[in-house]
């Protein structure tokens, strides 16, 4: 193995953790955007700044069910790049990991939608986002198994979907 290997090697391992990492934030940034969206009756930044630890908690299980499902798009997406592959394999690979991680963001932040929603159907009589404006730091733990719980069961389903989509799936359907 040459210097000239071990350089396009390292600058492409450098390359994938700068893209890992833009993906990742962007991801997690999207995510709780969405999520705070979707939650009305609470602003969570405000409560955060009270000191509420149990939307404190609540806020990481998102942050951390978000990183788990996406992280295998992410995944995915920078293992494309690799060194000697034809432009256009390059670039069809790239797009469709791109859309593996889109996919796998929406339904990250689709399944934890999902997910609390489920839960205030079972949680009779129990209005989470009033308990967790509270404080209530019992309801926030709770939330948070959930939301935990179900992102490595969604994570499977991504891990699936993006081994489907491969590259090398899509040279061989394309005939290259």
């Amino acid at each position: 193995m040459g210097l000239d290997n071990i350089a396009g090697g390292l600058l492409i391992s450098l390359l994938q953790l700068f893209l890992g990492l833009v993906l990742a934030m962007g991801s997690v940034y999207i995510g709780l955007r969405l999520f705070d969206w979707l939650t009305e009756g609470i602003d969570e930044m405000k409560e955060l700044k009270k000191g509420n630890v149990a939307v404190a908690i609540l806020l990481g299980a998102v942050i951390f069910s978000i990183a788990n499902i996406v992280e295998s798009g992410v995944s995915s997406l920078t293992q494309l790049i690799v060194p000697g592959l034809p432009p256009m394999l390059l670039l069809a690979s790239f797009i469709i990991g791109l859309v593996n991680l889109i996919v796998s963001i929406i339904l990250a932040v689709f399944s934890i939608y999902i997910a609390v929603n489920v839960l205030d159907k079972i949680t009779v009589g129990i209005d989470e986002f009033k308990e967790l404006k509270r404080g209530n730091v019992a309801i926030a733990i709770m939330m948070a198994a959930v939301l935990l719980a179900m992102s490595f069961v969604i994570r499977g389903a991504v891990v699936g979907m993006a081994s489907t989509l491969s590259p090398e799936s899509l040279a061989s359907a394309l005939g290259w």
